[in-house]
């Protein structure tokens, strides 16, 4: 406050039924006075050192001083003889006694007024008088030799003499194992369960408002510049919380005023307020306090808002000093800026605390090491956040006791400030991490929940497929989890409803010539929508590693994804959680490669991956059954065109001429030369019509692009232009042998059909190989070096092609060849590929074969399902 004010009329110091009133002193006195004439004046001691008497009043023995309601004592006076002021047990009080005890200051601290259980009490023997004792030392600074403070008032010196001493304290304290045996000894609760959730909404609600820069602080008023929150309403169960809990809080809330004006040091208000706070548990009385705190601050800066507007508002802002304090708000905005920075410290380690104990205890119990490690550190925290409290409570008496002359001179406050700022975030983020530990444990329950019910769920019955479908994609009614390829809207997933579903599931790296192929398919079977095999959706369902962040380059290329495809796509990667996609991979088996898993309209499981017969024998397998897919095996053979099916219109003409057709592979250029030149040889010397085909390698796709055009330059034979039909082929291929796989026939050596697949995808990764066929029928499937050593030996079997035909008499020399010295056959399976045969049998000679880990780099394309 300002001087012009009056100092001296703001400390009076009055006692009830006494006719006279002793004078505060301005700033610049010494002496404590009252009117003479009045029995009982109390006189100053000189400054050199010497007892003041204490008269008793004659005439109103026992009457006391009646403090105001901002300085926190709950006083009762008595008109018993020698009674005094008899506030709680808690330090720091005047306490009665049957022996006159003298005022003295503990020495330790430097600037507080510390009693210890002896000291400090104001004695009041009958008939006698009481003595005051001043403090030795000239540098204590609480209670000056030649001035006497009253509780309400402190003098600037006392005030930063006090500022220093809790700095000290900060600093010894972090360590002490005795503090925290002091606040664990306060610690009693009594199991009394408090919802502090909505309180601690309105505090925060309350301190946001409140807590402004400075540089938006105006003599204009500055609720202009405060944005407008939306108007909370409270349920009639808070209102009865809050009046159940307004007796403590403002208790509280006038302890913390009482002891800051009072000279109390920070670490004995803090001990107080926990001996308040014994019953109620860490979060409450953590929370407790702040209310208390929002307050003693709300009426500051309410003050500061409306003053400018509101009369009753402004004479209080008087009072408070506040004016004063807001035309110079540039000058303390260092301060107004250490105390918002602290106060949102103090929320944020408050949210922690109250985040530990809303824990569930279903899915954590306190040994977990991330509990129990931070349940171990939150009295620590507790204690730290409701000094810092305390300290902010400190600084706002500074401004409405003090005045602006103090406040711009205690230039050590911001220090104090920043540094339990530094130390409150220090704890928050170590609670922070075991709070994500905990959270991650917790998940990691849930998860588990949601896997077990997932897959009791897809083992149920159901009416229809929405709970199966809900589950795998999204379990929330409000949320439109699907949008529509052909018009791009987001749909709800009732589209789906007693459909059969078809579920595209892959990561994001699925190919283009596998999109391009799908889409040809859906698109064709889109032409005939009342056809049986028509009638299914296809949904993407795109997996994304649930742990890992979708950066701008990942959610580019899902966008990119997602607009090319023609079907139902899930809207966002997210959706799908953490148990769904542990369900996918550990029960379909998903890998690097696309599966399709169907959904008949009940939402059963009738093909774990259709995606094989999809490649195979497009739409004719619907409805995409394993049922269905058994069914067609049983209705192939080993022929030319399960080969090639329908991939090129020119080789089938040649079936249906009955042509002889080499079909060949490799990346060997040189042996694809001689393989050439001898077929030509042949087919001119035995006078047959005969073509040749190249289809490439199953990897190694830039050496066969080489390839092909050297092909090309030199005619040797036909060959696809479109990379994408040679992709087809092998993936063709691949999906016979895993189809099989899939059905447990992988090892079926007396299915002709599996071992011509098994010996092709086996030459492959040996180097070049050929098939002989008559029109559909397949003469020869062999390795390119028996067949290249069967046309160079043509003068030797020649002679049985009039008897035999050329096809039997280039079999039998064949075998023949092949029965001297023959490859046996290799497979390297991709941990990519998804179902794994557990063993494998050699299609040539039929022993098992073993098993080896091969390391492969692959660098310059993908990773092949299956290396041969």
């Amino acid at each position: 406050m300002d001087t012009k004010l009056g100092a001296s009329a703001a400390g009076n110091l009055q006692q009830p039924n006494v006719t006279s009133s002793a004078q505060q002193p301005s700033r610049g006195t010494n002496a404590l006075q009252q009117p003479t004439g009045q029995v009982g004046a109390l006189q100053q001691a000189s400054q050199l050192g010497q007892l003041g008497a204490l008269p008793q009043p004659s005439s109103q023995l026992g009457s006391n001083y009646q403090p105001s309601s901002q300085l926190g004592a709950n006083y009762q006076p008595s008109s018993q003889l020698g009674s005094n002021y008899q506030p709680s047990s808690q330090l720091g009080s005047y306490q009665q006694s049957s022996q006159p005890v003298s005022l003295q200051q503990q020495p330790t601290q430097l600037g507080s007024y510390q009693p210890s259980s002896q000291l400090g009490s104001l004695q009041q023997p009958t008939g006698q008088l009481v003595s005051y004792q001043q403090p030795i030392s000239q540098q204590l600074g609480a209670l000056q030799m030649g001035s006497f403070q009253q509780p309400g008032k402190m003098s600037p010196f006392s005030m930063q003499q006090l500022i220093k001493s809790d700095r000290g304290n900060m600093l010894t304290l972090s360590d002490d194992n005795w503090m925290v045996k002091q606040i664990q000894a306060a610690h009693t609760p009594d199991g009394r369960v408090v919802e502090i959730g909505p309180l601690l909404s309105l505090v925060e609600d309350i301190l946001n408002r409140a807590t402004l820069p400075a540089a938006l602080i105006t003599t204009q008023g500055a609720q202009s510049q405060i944005d407008s929150l939306e108007q909370k309403t409270y349920q009639t169960n808070f209102l009865a919380l809050l009046d159940a809990l307004s007796f403590t809080i403002d208790r509280i809330s006038r302890e913390i005023s009482y002891r800051t004006m009072g000279g109390t040091d920070a670490h004995q208000t803090t001990l107080s307020i926990f001996q308040q706070l014994s019953l109620y548990d860490w979060d409450a009385k953590l929370v407790l306090t702040l209310a208390a705190f929002a307050l003693h601050y709300g009426e500051f800066w309410l003050l500061a808002q409306i003053y400018t507007t509101n009369q009753l508002a402004k004479s209080m802002a008087l009072l408070r000093q506040v004016p004063g304090l807001i035309e110079r708000a540039n000058s303390l905005k260092p301060r107004f800026d250490a105390l918002n920075d602290l106060i949102k410290a103090i929320l944020e380690v408050t949210h922690c605390v109250v985040k530990f104990k809303e824990l569930p205890s279903m899915y954590i119990t306190p040994d977990v090491p991330a509990l129990a490690t931070g349940i171990a550190h939150i009295p620590t925290a507790v204690y730290w956040t409701i000094r810092s409290i305390v300290a902010c409570a400190t600084q706002i008496t500074s401004f409405t006791s003090m005045g602006y002359e103090f406040a711009i001179s205690a230039t050590e406050a911001h220090w104090e400030l920043s540094t339990l700022a530094h130390n409150l975030r220090n704890m928050r983020d170590h609670l922070n991490t075991q709070l994500e530990k905990c959270h991650q444990h917790i998940n990691e329950k849930l998860d588990g929940e949601s896997y077990d019910m997932l897959v009791k769920l897809f083992e149920m019955i159901h009416l229809d497929n929405m709970k199966v479908l809900k589950a795998l994609i999204c379990p929330r009614d409000d949320v439109q989890p699907l949008v529509d390829g052909s018009t791009k809207r987001r749909v709800n997933i009732d589209v789906l409803r007693r459909k059969n579903v078809l579920l595209l599931i892959s990561g994001l790296n699925i190919s283009q010539d596998e999109l391009s192929i799908l889409e040809q398919i859906y698109n064709e079977s889109r032409l005939h929508p009342t056809r049986l095999e028509s009638q299914y959706e296809l949904v993407w369902i795109p997996i994304v590693d649930p742990s890992s962040q979708l950066t701008d380059p990942i959610q580019n290329k899902f966008e990119s994804l997602q607009s090319s495809m023609p079907w139902y796509t899930v809207q966002h990667p997210s959706l799908i959680g953490k148990a769904a996609v542990r369900f996918i991979k550990e029960k379909w088996h998903l890998r690097n490669k696309p599966i399709l898993v169907v959904l008949d309209p009940l939402g059963k499981v009738v093909s774990p991956n259709a995606i094989h017969m999809m490649w195979i024998w497009v739409s004719n397998a619907f409805p995409f059954t394993s049922t269905r897919e058994e069914a067609l095996w049983r209705e192939e053979t080993w022929r030319l065109e399960l080969l090639v099916d329908s991939l090129d219109q020119t080789i089938l003409n040649w079936i249906r001429e009955g042509k002889y057709i080499f079909l060949y592979g490799g990346d060997d250029i040189e042996w694809i030369r001689k393989f050439t030149n001898s077929v030509r040889t042949v087919a001119t010397a035995a006078n047959i019509p005969l073509e040749m085909f190249y289809v490439g390698k199953g990897s190694k796709k830039e050496q066969v692009q080489r390839v092909i055009r050297t092909i090309a330059l030199e005619k040797l034979s036909s060959y696809w232009q479109d990379p994408t039909l040679i992709w087809f082929f092998w993936t063709r291929l691949e999906s016979m042998l895993f189809s099989k796989i899939q059905l447990d026939k992988a090892d079926d050596h007396m299915d002709p059909v599996m071992q011509g697949i098994k010996r092709l995808l086996s030459y492959d990764r040996e180097g070049g190989w050929a098939v002989l066929s008559k029109g559909s029928s397949i003469v020869v499937n062999g390795h390119g070096n028996t067949v290249a050593t069967t046309l160079v030996e043509y003068e030797m079997w020649k002679a049985n092609v009039p008897l035999q035909g050329f096809d039997v008499a280039f079999k039998n020399h064949h075998d023949l060849r092949h029965g001297e010295k023959y490859p046996c056959c290799r497979f390297e399976f991709s941990h990519n590929a998804g179902r794994i045969p557990l063993s494998m049998r050699c299609p040539q000679c039929h022993h098992n074969m073993e098993e080896f880990t091969t390391f492969l780099c692959c660098h310059e394309e993908d990773v092949p399902a299956i290396m041969y």
